[in-house]
């Protein structure tokens, strides 16, 4: 059976502990062409604010996923797919690595493998919050990059490799070289992807993009912009006549 992502080209990121564009809707962002919805951030978050969030979405047809930052926001809702959990491959505190996962299932009295999938984290950008929040190393070169990458996918069975710039628009050659690296591993690319252009550029590199800040700051005309833009860039790979 395919992964649920095998299909996807774009995700929208919501982050529960911010307001949507002024005027907008969560069935506005639903219906901006998105493959798939995911719930997560990474400061300020709590199950009550996570599942408002799920609750608004639900009632929509798109794949409803939820990325817990900590296991005590994790929210066990029906209309969830299922979870995407990170694992910061370059965190400086182990906690990031394994050990939020393993206080996880410490307190999970029954735990549902079959809907939940992990991603390998690898955060480029040392202003981000993700990078402040888990201590990550981001000076690393593209080798570094594709060896994290290849470690991700060999060594530790990771079926996403998610390269983060949360915030600012990466390097597209250490995304090349992230995706030189993998054979079968999904690679999703996340930070600065604002308009048809930036998400067409990533996504030659990554198998799927991630736009976060953009629905909260400038709305969903510009999300859908992002959505052309992967497609379309995914397309012409797909048959680059």
């Amino acid at each position: 059976m395919s992964a649920p992502w095998a299909d996807w080209d774009h995700i929208v990121k919501i982050d529960p502990d911010k307001e949507l564009a002024d005027g907008e809707t969560f069935e506005d962002v639903c219906r901006t062409g998105t493959d798939a919805i995911e719930i997560g951030g990474t400061t300020g978050m709590t199950q009550e604010k996570m599942q408002a969030v799920i609750d608004a979405c639900s009632k929509y047809d798109v794949p409803l996923y939820q990325e817990p930052s900590n296991p005590s926001v994790v929210v066990d809702h029906d209309a969830l797919e299922g979870y995407l959990i990170p694992t910061v491959f370059n965190a400086g505190d182990v906690f990031w690595v394994v050990g939020a996962h393993k206080e996880w299932l410490r307190m999970s009295a029954k735990f549902d493998w079959t809907r939940t999938f992990t991603e390998a984290y690898i955060v480029l950008n040392p202003d981000s919050s993700v990078a402040q929040y888990t201590d990550a190393d981001c000076d690393q070169s593209d080798e570094d990059v594709a060896a994290y990458a290849e470690l991700a996918e060999h060594m530790f069975g990771q079926p996403i490799v998610y390269i983060e710039y949360s915030g600012t628009f990466g390097d597209p050659e250490k995304v090349r070289a992230a995706q030189d690296a993998l054979d079968d591993a999904a690679l999703f690319y996340g930070g600065g992807i604002n308009d048809y252009d930036s998400a067409h550029a990533m996504a030659r590199h990554a198998d799927v993009v991630v736009v976060g800040d953009l629905v909260h700051d400038e709305g969903c005309e510009a999300v859908e912009e992002t959505v052309e833009g992967a497609k379309d860039a995914r397309s012409e790979l797909a048959d680059p006549r």
